[in-house]
């Protein structure tokens, strides 16, 4: 009877601890994003967004982390309709963690990049499409999760 209990009151504790950690997990972190205000005009550079939104408990590196070993927030867009320009990268916060020495530059919270996308003025599409990958390493202030990357479609009507 005894270790009938232990063993139900073990499988308890594993189920908590699991529900626990798989609130906070890299899944979580979600990637959306958009062009200007969704028209874009021949010939003319307009601004596109991609937005990070990382849940409370985790951050991610920041594009310049500062870390031997930390995994850099990147970003990459590509289109075979417009000429994509420079990310541009919001600075990060410095947080010291127990795995860490010293602080790492993160990003918490919901996190803004930006570039322009220039439709040339010969264009002849309706719309354009840019491609955007996000590749992150999301951490709590314990652990590390493996990097991941996740991928979106931008698209706006052209003018």
């Amino acid at each position: 009877m005894i270790h009938k209990m232990l063993r139900i009151g073990f499988f308890a504790v594993a189920i908590l601890v699991t529900g626990h950690f798989s609130n906070v997990s890299a899944q979580n972190i979600s990637v959306s994003g958009s062009i200007a205000n969704g028209t874009v005009t021949r010939g003319t550079a307009a601004r596109a967004t991609v937005i990070m939104n990382i849940p409370g408990g985790l951050h991610t590196n920041s594009s310049r982390p500062g870390g031997e070993y930390a995994i850099p927030t990147s970003v990459k867009a590509s289109s075979k309709d417009a000429k994509i320009g420079v990310v541009s990268y919001p600075r990060g916060v410095n947080r010291k963690f127990e795995f860490s020495e010293k602080a790492l530059n993160v990003y918490e919270g919901r996190v803004r990049f930006g570039f322009n996308v220039t439709v040339p003025s010969t264009f002849r599409g309706r719309t354009v499409t840019v491609s955007v990958s996000v590749r992150y390493q999301a951490c709590t202030n314990e652990v590390c999760y493996a990097p991941k990357t996740k991928r979106i479609t931008l698209t706006a009507r052209v003018n």
